[in-house]
């Protein structure tokens, strides 16, 4: 019982944009979509939708063709807001909500309840083009959740939000799962997906590159890591007397330092002390996700790539009411 990405090839004229991506979604997790910009994702969303027509390839959800399923399947967040401006956003919910069969008394109790659990009840009686773009985005996401889709398609869904409201997300997200639900996000932020998903993809030129359990692809890694606070000095040169260990990120409050293969953690430890340092934090530890995610893909998680395809839809069909229109 999963969604299943099967050998999905699409182009753009002469630009390929997926090259037999293959990846599987387990039914009830979190899963993270990750890589760079123009690497695919947006344009495999799509062709889950039915927005798109893959070249070659598939999407099943729980061994059905996604192009036979109603639309109703499916919430999706896509990352150009489809908000109509001038309407009052709880018209606007009932309406999107309806258009998925949902009575409109159902739909605007809903769209009151999830308005006041993302804390921002008093937007209700305001036209979408008077919100923040934080906010537009939350009233986005409760477009896309009011008719309770088994699966959420979330393209960039923390965008434009501040660290509280990005909390207020993420435990959306942990009680949508709770309660069943399949919700797959892209992100450039590594850390979320870390602290929400079971199982991740990381895709780059159109094919998978790593992917499968969190936990799994970090101890396929094969590295060991030490994360380093000291007081004082954040240079650390008295690192070089350690042999086969190097600096992967420094920073003020810590520095990940990478061990070779022969290097103990505890001769890192035992050179600081020698040189006087002052430890307050000293932790063995697995390799970040974006450091796997730069050794994949070979740059940071928000690096642009190669220019993306010329995606003909980029600024149409992706819209909530060009959601709304197919729902019709």
């Amino acid at each position: 019982m999963s969604l299943l990405v099967d050998g999905l090839h699409k182009t753009f004229g002469r630009v390929v944009a997926l090259d037999g991506l293959t990846f599987e979604v387990p039914r009830g997790q979190i899963f993270g979509f990750l890589g760079a910009n123009g690497a695919g994702k947006t344009t495999t969303m799509r062709i889950a939708l039915g927005v798109l027509a893959a070249n070659a390839g598939r999407v099943l959800w729980n061994g059905a063709d996604t192009r036979s399923l109603p639309r109703a399947t499916w919430g999706y967040l896509p990352e150009e807001r489809g908000l109509y401006p001038r309407m009052v956003v709880l018209d606007q919910l009932v309406f999107f909500a309806s258009l998925h069969g949902v009575p409109r008394d159902v739909a605007r109790r809903d769209a009151l309840a999830w308005l006041h659990r993302l804390r921002v009840s008093d937007l209700g009686e305001r036209k979408a083009e008077e919100l923040s773009k934080g906010n537009q985005q939350k009233i986005q996401l409760i477009s896309a959740i009011l008719h309770n889709p088994p699966v959420l398609l979330m393209d960039e869904p923390f965008t434009g939000l501040d660290p509280v409201n990005v909390a207020l997300l993420r435990q959306a997200f942990l009680e949508l799962r709770d309660e069943g639900r399949t919700l797959i996000f892209s992100t450039h932020q590594m850390e979320t997906v870390e602290a929400m998903c079971e199982s991740i993809a990381i895709v780059d030129r159109g094919q998978v590159v790593v992917g499968g359990p969190l936990r799994d692809v970090k101890r396929a890694a094969g590295k060991r890591m030490v994360h380093l606070s000291v007081d004082g000095d954040h240079r650390l040169a008295w690192l070089a007397s350690v042999p086969g260990a190097r600096i992967l990120r420094p920073g003020i409050d810590r520095t990940e330092i990478e061990l070779g293969d022969d290097t103990e953690p505890g001769a890192v430890l035992a050179a600081a002390i020698a040189a006087g340092a002052r430890v307050s934090h000293f932790e063995v530890a697995e390799p970040s996700l974006e450091q796997i995610f730069i050794d994949h893909v070979g740059r940071a998680p928000d690096e642009d790539s190669r220019l993306a395809a010329p995606d003909p839809d980029a600024a149409g069909p992706a819209t909530a009411s060009a959601s709304a229109e197919d729902a019709a």
